[in-house]
């Protein structure tokens, strides 16, 4: 089965020291693309290089800053910010979105920072990879204005139906991680009400290890037991569930299948 890991943080320290390995772990175990995502210049800087240095599995980039660094989405760095989108490995504007948990910027700057990270988004015609915690109501209505002009990806979905529902009906895609092998799991409707071609599936790593592996640090390898619980809470085959969710991220990053 051929599967696609839709965000992934190749550029975390914890895998400067045996990239080449992980990406290789991740082709055996049947990884055929990667989007390495980035939270901030720097991070979009070194994912673009990491992006056009590798071809197996294919990894492609993104550039966006991450709602826990507001503050530093500044006009200066918007513009650095749109010269990184601009390269052809660039395939979506993000991880932008809200974190109204850990609040590490005000709310007012965040909502500033996505705002301008999705008229970006609508500028290039790119996607944008949405983060969100402890925010329905809000990112609820700034996708519903923004519907029919960006489409997106709420990635590592744990949020509330309302918020589900709004994305759907806007033409967003809902990815989820390893959250769902997890013991105290209680969205599994969530993962049934995403219709087939919106679905798509994620490791977040280093971030979220799923079980059986919790507690390690998580790689692109490890997505097939993510692939196989979502297969099981929505009652379809595993290497099904694999094909439809590499041909949707496919599709939203604008990469042939």
């Amino acid at each position: 089965m051929r599967i696609f890991d839709s965000h992934a943080h190749l550029t975390d320290p914890s895998f400067a020291e045996e990239l080449v390995d992980v990406l290789a772990r991740a082709a055996d175990a049947g990884v055929a693309g990667i989007v390495t995502i980035a939270s901030n210049l720097e991070d979009a800087a070194a994912a673009a290089e990491l992006a056009r240095n590798s071809s197996r599995p294919p990894v492609w980039a993104t550039a966006g800053i991450h709602p826990h660094e507001a503050d530093r989405c500044t006009p200066d760095a918007l513009v650095e910010l749109e010269r990184y989108a601009r390269s052809d490995v660039v395939v979506a504007v993000g991880e932008t979105g809200l974190d109204f948990h850990y609040e590490n910027a005000p709310r007012d700057r965040q909502i500033a920072a996505f705002r301008s990270q999705i008229a970006l988004a609508e500028q290039l015609d790119l996607p944008v990879v949405v983060h969100s915690r402890a925010a329905d109501g809000e990112l609820a209505q700034l996708i519903e204005e923004y519907s029919g002009r960006v489409v997106g990806v709420l990635h590592c979905f744990t949020g509330g139906a309302q918020l589900l529902q709004t994305a759907l009906a806007a033409g967003w895609y809902v990815s989820f991680s390893g959250i769902v092998t997890f013991a105290r799991y209680t969205g599994a409707h969530h993962v049934q009400a995403v219709p087939g071609d919106r679905l798509l599936v994620e490791t977040d790593s280093p971030y979220l290890a799923p079980v059986p592996l919790r507690g390690r640090r998580n790689e692109p390898s490890y997505l097939q037991h993510v692939v196989r619980r979502v297969a099981q809470l929505r009652g379809e085959d595993a290497v099904a569930v694999a094909e439809v969710t590499f041909e949707n991220a496919c599709r939203l990053y604008g990469r042939g299948s």
